[in-house]
């Protein structure tokens, strides 16, 4: 049965091809869709508008739920965390090598604010990159998430009790969003589409450790959304010490691509940083920082580094944060600190892992 293609792997017309192939009226697929990306229903016997020969038919033709929740925490500021496991199914997860059952396990979260629900969705299990500073690199990339497999994230988020509409989309999940391009960027299309989610361009943020061939490449696609340039270190020696990645890139080959994105799109692009403590926060540091931003139309989010065990960091002082933007803004850098949300359940930035908690607690 898994054979069947999975309902958020498909678009508009592929799922009308689907209604037309098991002879159902074409106003299905237009039924189908409000019930899932509108209701958020996905047991087909629910879809109480549509006739009960053609729920059977669309049973057999159609996987309508991939992943499974395994855990669904929620932290004290109302961030809520969902680890999903992805089964064994053949094209849901392509394994690099065999490993264990938990590695097929990604995870996701909803952060509320104000009138905002955004949704933090992962592209991959794992992350190639091995930043020194995050979990998800924590043995390595697993495979990919399918474009299914990452919208189908959403659709978790906003399910339950602690559920609701999401209203804004972050690739800062698990992986390297532009190293599974295909997939993410028809994930987007998904998300954005009036049959899809409905979820506005502005409102969805890709974040990238910088590959410039892969920003050039993602310059020509259709929908404007923001791009963010995870940079964490305003040099390429400390950056090389700190993301593998690096080696492969300087700054200045990063920063020529951020600035074609600029010029093709008229979207500044925000650049990320870490702050680590007493590795890359220092007032040497922020003025470094302060004339890579100048060259560039760009804006920077400043974030705390949020513990993880096992890990060489560690949280930078209040005083020595608050120092850095000053510094930053002195030289005209519009700058901002990007509050931690969900640390008491490990949902906060670069705190996201494919196992679960009891699995943690026993590594």
């Amino acid at each position: 049965m898994h054979d069947r293609p999975h309902i958020f792997d498909l678009d508009r017309e592929s799922l009308q091809a689907i209604v037309d192939s098991i002879g159902e009226r074409r106003h299905v697929t237009d039924q189908v869709l409000q019930w899932v990306y509108r209701h958020g229903v996905l047991d087909v016997e629910s879809m109480t508008n549509i006739s009960a020969g053609t729920r059977k038919s669309l049973s057999h033709s159609i996987q309508f739920k991939r992943g499974t929740v395994i855990e669904d925490q929620l932290a004290s500021d109302g961030t809520r965390k969902v680890l999903l496991d992805w089964g064994a199914a053949p094209g849901s997860l392509p394994v690099l090598q065999e490993k264990q059952a938990g590695t097929r396990r990604s995870e996701a979260v909803m952060i509320p604010a104000d009138s905002r629900r955004t949704a933090c969705v992962s592209s991959q299990v794992g992350c190639p990159v091995g930043c020194t500073f995050c979990a998800s690199g924590i043995g390595g990339l697993d495979g990919n998430l399918t474009r299914g497999q990452i919208v189908e994230q959403i659709h978790h988020l906003r399910s339950g009790e602690q559920g609701g509409r999401i209203t804004n989309v972050v690739f800062m999940g698990m992986g390297e969003p532009l190293a599974n391009m295909v997939a993410v960027m028809d994930a987007i299309r998904t998300m954005n589409a009036d049959w899809g989610f409905g979820i506005g361009a502005r409102r969805i943020t890709v974040s990238t450790v910088g590959l410039p061939t892969a920003i050039r490449k993602f310059v020509e696609f259709e929908i404007p959304v923001t791009l963010a340039l995870s940079l964490h270190a305003p040099n390429d020696q400390l950056r090389r010490e700190l993301i593998p990645w690096a080696e492969y890139s300087t700054i200045d080959e990063l920063l020529d691509a951020a600035s074609e994105w600029f010029h093709s799109t008229g979207r500044e692009i925000t650049l990320e940083y870490i702050l680590l403590g007493e590795v890359n926060d220092r007032p040497e540091h922020a003025r470094e920082l302060a004339d890579l931003a100048s060259q560039m139309r760009a804006n920077v989010n400043l974030i705390r580094y949020n513990e993880v065990e096992g890990m060489p960091h560690s949280r930078p002082r209040d005083e020595d944060v608050r120092q850095f933007q000053r510094i930053l803004r002195a030289d005209g850098i519009n700058s901002h600190i990007r509050a931690s949300r969900g640390r008491d359940i490990s949902a906060a930035c670069g705190q996201l892992r494919h196992e679960s908690h009891e699995q943690s607690d026993q590594s």
